[in-house]
């Protein structure tokens, strides 16, 4: 009931996020995909630093409702840019939408099991056999986990794949009602951690990418109508997006601060492990995306969504200048 009466909360906190966007300038929105949360750090630095309105920006951040209906909306006309992930990409590409990803984010991909180390010894994916696994309906982890067992040489019944109502999966683990939760680096993974503590857990964790699955994670997206229309300004926006992450990089503690100065409501301990994790998965800060690594993260996320889409529709390192 606490979490349901904090994200409430966080709503009516979130409604009122656009009165407080970047000063002067071309207003444009940004969408989060969900609640804010330390792998957006950068976005807020820029905003707070400046950074946006030297380009002649005032960014709005919008809170999201995860990544594929942010994309989807993006495509539609309903938001500039958004924190966006080459699955939803892809699949928008697969219904003839033209999203396009602007700049790596997540340079690596952030997923992996989070596990109860007082109950179970995970030393390499054999020990994982027969274990119950929770995940959200629409996560990507329902169609990527057969796929990744299976470049393994798993068998697909070897982790028992459960659907849950994303807003307990969390919880559920800690609770001991199943014994593997998806979790993400920079985003979810903390609020683990923190509900663990809270209840003398030890929780631990296996990477997807430690074993076979080499994929780009969340960046930047616009729509291909507005790469056309208005090139000047994505780059513009990135310029002073990835300012604002290089600040966070070397400012950790002070984009924890700006954070929780517009969201009081979001936990201190949680968003410094946020932006500690997403710190990491930033790789150089470039934004640039290799070509032959998302040459991979298209293959398997054609196979494991039986779509084709040309890994040079998804992305482009034109705009990073």
């Amino acid at each position: 009931m606490k979490h349901a009466v904090a994200a409430a909360a966080l709503t009516a906190l979130l409604v009122a996020c656009g009165s407080a966007g970047g000063g002067g300038g071309t207003k444009v929105t940004f969408n989060l995909a969900w609640f804010p949360q330390g792998s957006l750090g950068g976005v807020f630095a820029a905003i707070d630093q400046g950074y946006y309105e030297a380009e002649g920006l005032s960014v709005e951040p919008v809170r999201g409702y995860g990544g594929t209906r942010t994309v989807n909306e993006i495509d539609q006309g309903q938001w500039d840019y958004g924190y966006g992930d080459p699955i939803s990409v892809i699949l928008n590409r697969a219904k003839n939408g033209k999203t396009v990803m602007v700049g790596a984010l997540n340079t690596v991909w952030p997923g992996g099991l989070c596990y109860d180390a007082g109950k179970h010894s995970v030393n390499g994916l054999a020990d994982l056999k027969g274990l119950v696994l929770g995940g959200g309906a629409t996560s990507p982890i329902q169609s990527l986990l057969p796929v990744w067992l299976e470049r393994n040489q798993l068998p697909k019944e070897h982790i028992k794949l459960l659907k849950m109502d994303p807003a307990v999966v969390d919880a559920s683990l800690v609770q001991g009602k199943i014994d593997l939760s998806d979790c993400w680096a920079g985003s979810n993974r903390a609020t683990v951690l923190d509900l663990a503590k809270a209840a003398g857990r030890e929780i631990k964790w296996l990477d997807y990418r430690e074993h076979g699955l080499d994929m780009y994670g969340n960046g930047i997206v616009t729509s291909a109508e507005r790469l056309s229309k208005d090139p000047e300004q994505v780059r513009k926006f990135l310029r002073a997006t990835y300012k604002g992450y290089a600040f966070m990089k070397d400012n950790p503690a002070k984009v924890v601060e700006i954070m929780l100065k517009r969201y009081p409501e979001l936990k201190s301990d949680v968003l410094t492990r946020q932006v500690e994790d997403m710190n990491q998965l930033l790789g150089d800060g470039s934004g640039r995306f290799d070509p032959a690594r998302m040459a991979s993260t298209a293959e398997i996320i054609g196979t494991a969504y039986q779509v084709r889409v040309p890994p040079t529709d998804v992305y482009s390192n034109d705009y990073l200048k």
